[in-house]
């Protein structure tokens, strides 16, 4: 604990943001560049090196935050990339991506507000990579056991560079044209540049992880001809079956899932694409679902120079704070926050119906309406009360020629082939079943990420990823000693 004081004297400050009036004229990430490192040291030593870290827990890496707290705060880069490696893979990506239960999980989160945890974790990755502590580490010889792993997101990517490090032969197979997964093709620019996923790729080549992309399971290749090519295949595949909006005027033209939306925005940017035949460009754009998929979609029609974009959610506004008596500490509590894109919306006034920046709380949609083309005009949504019952006299209507539908995911596409090709077993939510040590009812074949966990976070995703490969491990030479920092039952704390 470098300042015994330094959380009672010193402030939480986060990583500043670009103007709203700069950032939304590119697509580069919305913080300003080069500002987190001159306030970090600091910020770390608000750290109070508990003697029972619930940040641990609250986090399913059980990153050891305390302790790079204490060597960034001592600005010990080289130390504190060694212990932040030591449990993530891929820290760049959660310090950006993830919403942080470690924050609230954090002891000074009980009366104060918590360490800025996500942004140490960023400016350690950062610095890592700047100054060479992030070197490729192949290893020092081969097991002779081959695996093949199904799906390149962070899953998939954490359990290959696990199990190549271990001295496994891995082949990574993707069925998009590019490696990455969500981190590819949904998630957008602004909130993670691609050059991040690009240079950990370049190191888990330069380790000898092989990738084969645009090859998709099931159809190019059978997914029972890899089972018997290899000692072992990981399925790591995603929650990529999305749920549907069973209302009238579904059919119409303009109504589409968020990740066909997402998707060709991206390609815009690797430059596949000049504009995306779905662009919000002088569109009234709606988005149904409040989470973060489709603040997503937010941020990218603001970008694209929509007319006006309206996002529903069902649920109602939540409070600034912690309710402490549902929610007590150190869950993750349902509070309202104000993300980037949000912050776009709300000052830009692209929603002028919105109860707050572009969102309308406790909205359900009724049903859609189209012009003589067929074409969606409009929206029709009333207000719900917390058992989501409609509330009498809160219909209203909403100009809409396009519709993104950000409301989840159930489980892993069925339409490939993959499931049936393997005779694999399912759990009645539609996940893939797998026992304690992540193995299916098909030996040698094991699943891992949100095909068998359900849709999660990122922390969670790379965790999963880091424990399938300690149970391949372990099952093709009978024991390991890479960590498996869950197990396929552990759950978020909630109450």
């Amino acid at each position: 604990m470098a300042d015994p004081k330094g959380f009672m004297t010193t402030p939480r400050r986060e990583w500043p943001r670009r103007p709203v009036e700069e950032r939304v004229r590119d697509w580069d990430e919305v913080y300003v560049p080069g500002a987190l490192l001159p306030i970090i040291s600091k910020q770390a030593d608000r750290c109070m090196d508990c003697g029972v870290p619930f940040c641990h827990d609250a986090c399913p890496l059980g990153n050891l935050i305390p302790e790079w707290n204490d060597l960034v705060s001592r600005e010990d880069w080289r130390a504190a990339a060694d212990r932040l490696h030591a449990t993530n893979n891929f820290p760049e990506f959660t310090g950006r991506l993830c919403p942080a239960p470690c924050e609230a999980g954090c002891v000074l989160a009980i009366n104060q507000p918590a360490v800025t945890i996500k942004n140490v974790e960023c400016a350690i990755a950062d610095r890592a990579w700047a100054d060479g502590f992030a070197p490729p580490r192949p290893p020092d010889r081969l097991s002779g056991r081959t695996v093949a792993v199904i799906g390149s997101g962070p899953t998939g990517l954490a359990a290959a560079q696990q199990l190549t490090r271990a001295g496994h032969t891995v082949a990574v197979y993707e069925r998009d044209d590019r490696l990455g997964g969500l981190m590819r093709y949904g998630i957008p620019e602004f909130k993670m540049e691609k050059h991040h996923l690009e240079r950990r790729l370049a190191q888990m080549r330069a380790e000898g992880t092989k990738f084969r992309t645009s090859m998709v399971v099931g159809r190019d290749v059978r997914a029972d001809e890899l089972r018997t090519r290899y000692d072992a295949v990981v399925l790591a595949t995603g929650a990529t079956a999305w749920r549907e909006l069973d209302v009238p005027g579904r059919e119409l033209t303009g109504i589409h899932q968020a990740m066909e939306y997402l998707p060709l925005s991206n390609r815009v940017r690797e430059g596949d694409l000049d504009v995306s035949p779905l662009s919000a460009a002088g569109r009234h754009v709606v988005i149904v679902g409040g989470g973060d998929t489709g603040a997503d979609c937010l941020g990218t029609a603001v970008r694209e120079g929509a007319a006006s974009v309206t996002q529903l959610d069902i649920y109602g506004r939540p409070d600034a704070a912690r309710d402490e008596d549902a929610e007590p500490w150190p869950t993750y509590p349902k509070i309202y926050r104000l993300s980037g894109a949000h912050e776009e919306a709300g000052e830009l006034g692209t929603a002028p119906a919105a109860d707050a920046d572009a969102r309308l709380f406790a909205a359900s949609t009724l049903r859609f309406t189209g012009d003589a083309d067929g074409r969606v005009r409009a929206l029709h949504l009333v207000g719900v009360d917390a058992g989501r019952r409609p509330r009498p006299g809160t219909g209203r209507s909403l100009p809409a020629d396009l519709v993104l539908l950000a409301l989840g995911f159930t489980g892993p596409d069925r339409e490939d082939g993959i499931l049936e090709q393997l005779g694999l077993a399912m759990e009645p939510r539609g996940t893939i079943a797998r026992d304690r040590d992540f193995a299916t009812n098909v030996p040698g074949v094991f699943a891992a990420g949100d095909a068998a966990r359900g849709q999660s976070l990122i922390v969670w995703a790379i965790a999963e990823g880091r424990a399938v490969a300690a149970a391949v491990d372990r099952a093709l030479t009978g024991s390991s000693t890479l960590p498996a920092p869950i197990s396929p039952y552990d759950r978020p704390m909630t109450v």
